[in-house]
């Protein structure tokens, strides 16, 4: 990843608009993904979502490989981005399945809970920022952003305390763990090969290991047996939720830096509930509403003090 520029080189109002076109493109994966199930198993949909962010970030991938200069994509390039497309492929899968136990309002909330996740996985692999543990915005932080997790999920609508909620809340937990771990998993490819080259590697392999799970627990053919508008919608989700995302946010945090960009981020979950209200007629209670407060100021507070590596690591996604 090249240096971060000067200050008086930055151009906020670019970042601004990026940033803001990324929270509102973040507010709409889990809809689209709701959408999908009807017509897309959880399998063929995230291998045919992933196969076309791949396609659409290739020509980039190679003006890149084109004009030259930094590490080459070889067989190392390979390793290194497969580590990290290991815990995307089980977020994919997850945070689909998710689906069937929440909706796509509540999951969008639940996922913000990935901030602590990762500043927690960053004290894991950076022994070096473990005094962070010892700060009370972060203990009480993590404190609060687990508690909302488990609220926003555990007081939706019908919910009870049988086993299905408990594998729903487990199956949402493991796609926000995962999401989280690829965060800081990704910091060594994109710091290697640059943020397009990286995430261009990272959703080929992805694509590739989603394929043989496709063909062994999905329907492949889907694409064939839905309508064009279905699959229009799939392209669409795939190119703005994951490839233009990705790059929107990689322009916001060079331009205004991660520290905003990812408190903003806290805004995604505000867009999902108000759509997923109006397209799919989902409605929080009031103890969900109560939850979701507390997991945000959580989130917030555990942001104020997280590590430096996972700030590097959010800067390399």
């Amino acid at each position: 990843m090249p240096p971060e520029p000067r200050s008086g080189a930055r151009n906020i109002s670019r970042g601004y608009l990026a940033l803001f076109a990324t929270v509102i493109i973040w507010s709409l994966p889990s809809l689209f993904q709701f959408y999908l199930l009807r017509y897309y198993d959880v399998w063929a949909q995230n291998f045919y979502r992933y196969s076309v962010a791949c396609i659409a970030i290739a020509p980039f991938v190679a003006f890149r490989v084109r004009r030259g200069g930094g590490p080459r994509l070889d067989f190392r390039a390979f390793v290194l981005c497969l580590i990290p497309a290991v815990p995307n492929v089980v977020h994919q899968i997850t945070q689909t399945i998710a689906l069937f136990y929440i909706g796509p309002g509540v999951y969008a909330i639940f996922t913000r809970s990935s901030v602590i996740m990762t500043a927690l996985l960053a004290l894991i692999f950076f022994p070096e920022e473990r005094h962070i543990l010892r700060q009370w915005r972060f203990q009480v932080g993590t404190l609060l952003g687990l508690l909302g997790a488990i609220g926003v999920f555990w007081f939706q609508p019908g919910a009870n305390t049988g086993h299905v909620a408990i594998r729903g809340l487990l199956i949402a937990f493991i796609a926000t763990t995962c999401w989280a771990l690829y965060g800081v998993l990704v910091k060594r490819p994109s710091a290697r090969l640059g943020s397009i080259r990286s995430f261009g590697l990272i959703s080929f392999i992805t694509s590739v290991l989603l394929f043989p799970l496709t063909c062994a627990f999905g329907n492949v053919a889907t694409p064939v047996e839905v309508s064009w508008f279905v699959n229009l919608i799939l392209a669409i989700s795939a190119v703005t939720c994951i490839t233009m995302a990705h790059v929107l946010y990689y322009v916001a945090i060079q331009e205004i830096g991660v520290a905003l960009a990812q408190t903003l981020q806290l805004l995604c979950p505000l867009g999902a509930v108000a759509l997923s209200a109006w397209i799919f007629g989902e409605h929080l209670t009031t103890a969900q509403l109560w939850s979701a407060a507390i997991l945000l100021f959580g989130a917030f507070l555990a942001m104020r003090v997280k590590p430096i590596a996972a700030t590097e690591a959010a800067e390399n996604i």
